[in-house]
């Protein structure tokens, strides 16, 4: 493992994450750690969830850096060390003693009007309807039918992201380091006419789900971890975890379970 001594800081944009963020950058340097604005060893964010995934969007998903959160936010669920826990985390740090798990990432591309869009997620993919009608989709998972959806619109999420909008919408909460995708419906139709899953399907890594709009909801707003984008004439969204990963640190008594507990029921 290489030793870890160039750090950058990725602060949320709000009075109390810019206050913690001194302290962290004084704890740093206590500890002999180089600040830096790139080619670092650890990335940090310092604010709530969101920093965390914009901290991993923004440096583009890298698979040779490590990960972490610190929390000066609200909930923290991906943010995994808190403010009073900084100093015992950096001293463990210092002397190679922590453990990080790899986290899936999922790959995107969307394929319109002759044009073809990719994207990475570390949380999830939503597809909806342009103007927000009902949306009429085939689901495809490895060339075959899952069903013909009708509802409100499609999230697929990652394992990391099961415990974020997923959850929101009754999916199953799943262990981080899995690497599945979880096909999720929002409001689903069933009547005599139209018959589609309430529950979610889970899919294992390097299985490939396609998702093909029917002729008049082919125009789509497709949100990419909170990232909204508008595309016209979709004729086809493709979205697999294949082998692209990124390291997050965890504490010595990390533990997820414990994690959904504390975060999502007290």
């Amino acid at each position: 493992m290489n030793e870890i001594k160039r750090v950058k800081l990725f602060v949320k944009e709000n009075d109390f994450a810019k206050e913690a963020s001194h302290t962290v950058k004084e704890k740093l340097q206590n500890h002999g750690y180089m600040l830096v604005e790139d080619d670092f060893d650890l990335g940090i964010a310092v604010g709530g969830d969101g920093t965390f995934l914009k901290m991993v969007k923004e440096t583009n998903f890298r698979e040779d850096v490590f990960y972490v959160g610190v929390n000066a936010g609200t909930l923290g669920f991906a943010q995994d060390i808190s403010m009073d826990e900084l100093d015992s985390f950096l001293e463990n740090l210092k002397k190679e003693e922590f453990y990080y798990e790899e986290i899936g990432i999922q790959e995107v591309e969307v394929q319109a009007k002759n044009e073809t869009h990719h994207f990475c997620s570390i949380n999830e993919m939503v597809v909806r309807e342009i103007e927000l009608n009902a949306i009429h989709l085939d689901i495809y998972v490895e060339n075959r039918l899952l069903e013909n959806y009708v509802g409100d619109g499609i999230l697929i999420s990652t394992s990391f992201g099961s415990t974020a909008y997923n959850r929101s919408f009754g999916g199953s909460i799943v262990y981080n380091t899995f690497h599945t995708l979880q096909i999720t419906p929002i409001a689903p139709i069933n009547n005599k006419q139209y018959q589609s899953l309430t529950n979610s399907v889970i899919i294992p890594s390097e299985k490939e789900i396609t998702l093909i709009p029917k002729e008049k909801t082919q125009d789509c707003i497709i949100n990419v971890d909170g990232d909204y984008y508008r595309y016209q004439g979709v004729e086809k969204i493709k979205t697999s975890i294949q082998q692209k990963r990124v390291k997050v640190i965890r504490k010595q008594d990390y533990n997820f379970i414990k994690k959904v507990n504390e975060k999502l029921l007290k």
